[in-house]
C-alpha cells in the first residue's frame, strides 16, 4: 500500500527457497530413525535487486535503476514514478554478500528436493500482496 519501497543492500545475494518445500524436507527429517543436521536450500543465490525486479514485473512496472548506493531508485519508466529508494538504515553492519546453502545430504538422505523455482516464488508471493492490498482497498472504499 506504500508508495515507495525503501531497501538497502541491493546486491546481497540469497538463497532464496519456498517454505513450503522446506516444510516438506522438515517431515522427511521427521521421518528418520535418528535425528541428524541437515542444510535445507536452493542452492542458488539471487540479488535482492532481481526479486525487486521480478516483483515489478508481475505488477507492469517497467522498473529502471538510476544512480549509485545509497543515491541509487528503482522508478517505473512507464510513469516516472520513483517505486525504490535506497535507507542506509537497511544496511546490515555485518552484511554478508552471497548467502547460499548446499541441501547435497538433504537430496541424497531424504530424496528432498526443492520444487518451487525462484520465478514461482516470486509469483507466489506476489499473488499473496496483490490479494491482501485487493482486500485492504475493499474494506476501506466498499465492492
Amino acid at each position: 500500500m506504500q508508495q515507495t519501497l525503501f531497501l538497502g543492500n541491493l546486491d546481497a545475494q540469497r538463497d532464496w527457497g519456498f517454505a513450503g518445500d522446506y516444510v516438506e524436507a522438515m517431515w522427511r527429517m521427521l521421518q528418520l530413525e535418528e535425528p541428524e543436521d541437515f542444510v535445507i536450500a536452493t542452492g542458488q543465490v539471487h540479488t535482492v535487486r532481481s526479486f525487486v525486479e521480478k516483483a515489478a514485473a508481475l505488477c507492469d512496472f517497467d522498473l529502471a535503476w538510476e544512480g549509485s548506493r545509497e543515491n541509487e531508485i528503482g522508478r517505473d519508466t512507464k510513469t516516472g514514478r520513483v517505486l525504490v529508494k535506497i535507507d542506509p538504515r537497511f544496511y546490515r553492519p555485518t552484511e554478508v554478500d552471497e548467502l547460499r546453502g548446499d541441501a547435497t545430504k538433504a537430496r541424497e538422505k531424504l530424496g528432498w528436493q526443492p520444487e518451487a523455482s525462484f520465478e514461482e516464488l516470486v509469483s507466489m508471493m506476489m499473488e499473496s500482496d496483490l490479494k491482501l492490498v485487493e482486500k485492504q482497498e475493499r474494506l476501506l472504499w466498499g465492492p
